[in-house]
């Protein structure tokens, strides 16, 4: 039994005429007959009653037809769902990110995707930077949101959006007068840090200060960088974060960074042998979106 056979089938079924079965499948006759014969004998069952006059079905092949339409319509929809997965247009997407991310670019994404990619289900996973590429390297989630990039041997990373480093100030503060300032400006101010266990960008940043010749002075750390903004603004100290997170916080100023050495840049960090049509379609939306800005 095969799906032309049961096709076949169902045309005739409907038409009772080998005759206008055959116009309607666009085939002769012969062939129509010796495949519903086949079928029949496959299954035993006699499914029509002949005449020179007509074709009925038998009350077997009334039932075989209710059937068979609904197969052919599983088949049909089961079709439609694998080239939508081709296609990138269908799936379901597991991303890792940072509660920081949702200050920036990425809510817009998504709204974006689910416009235009409607069968796709996009789930976030917040989680610390430190876990998300044991999530990724375990397959627990497709993809990361990440300020670090990582290319290796299984893992790679693709450019999403820029993303200056900025001071972050208390209003008020002296400083949210310059133009630019650098690490070494720095020095003599109290910071507030994300925990550098749980970041390589809060590592980076120490490893700034060290280069411009002193360590920070930490009044407070925290695991994400909302965190450092509120504690900012309510004056505790300073904080070096993405212009992204900044600008929707309340009491916190900002001013640019100079030293072009820490990166806030987010990438999408990957497995190489990832081949997720849909997240090769999220992606390309990402850069498309911050490349219109």
């Amino acid at each position: 039994m095969n799906l032309r056979q049961l096709r076949y089938f169902v045309v005739l079924a409907e038409e009772l005429s080998f005759t206008r079965a055959a116009e309607r499948l666009n085939i002769s006759q012969p062939p129509l007959s010796q495949q519903i014969a086949q079928l029949e004998e496959e299954l035993g069952v006699k499914l029509f009653e002949r005449s020179s006059r007509r074709v009925t079905l038998t009350e077997p092949g009334r039932v075989f037809l209710n059937d068979t339409r609904t197969t052919l319509e599983r088949i049909k929809r089961a079709t439609i769902r694998v080239r939508a997965l081709e296609q990138g247009l269908a799936g379901r997407i597991e991303i890792g990110l940072s509660s920081s991310h949702f200050l920036g670019p990425l809510p817009r994404l998504i709204f974006k995707y689910s416009r235009t990619h409607p069968d796709v289900q996009v789930t976030l996973n917040e989680m610390r930077p430190a876990d998300q590429l044991d999530a990724v390297l375990e397959r627990r989630v497709d993809l990361c949101i990440s300020r670090a990039p990582v290319d290796d041997r299984l893992l790679c990373s693709l450019p999403l959006w820029h993303d200056p480093t900025v001071v972050a100030l208390p209003l008020g503060h002296r400083l949210t007068s310059r133009e630019k300032l650098r690490i070494a400006d720095l020095r003599k101010e109290r910071f507030v840090l994300l925990r550098r266990e749980g970041s390589p960008f809060a590592k980076r940043i120490f490893e700034c200060c060290a280069e411009a010749g002193f360590m920070p002075d930490v009044a407070q750390t925290v695991e994400e960088i909302p965190a450092q903004l509120y504690l900012v603004a309510a004056g505790l100290g300073l904080a070096i974060v993405p212009q992204s997170a900044c600008a929707r916080i309340a009491g916190v100023a900002s001013c640019p960074l100079a030293d072009t050495s820490v990166d806030a840049d987010v990438y999408g960090v990957m497995r190489r042998d990832n081949e997720k049509k849909a997240l090769r379609a999220f992606l390309k939306e990402a850069q498309q979106l911050t490349g219109d800005e």
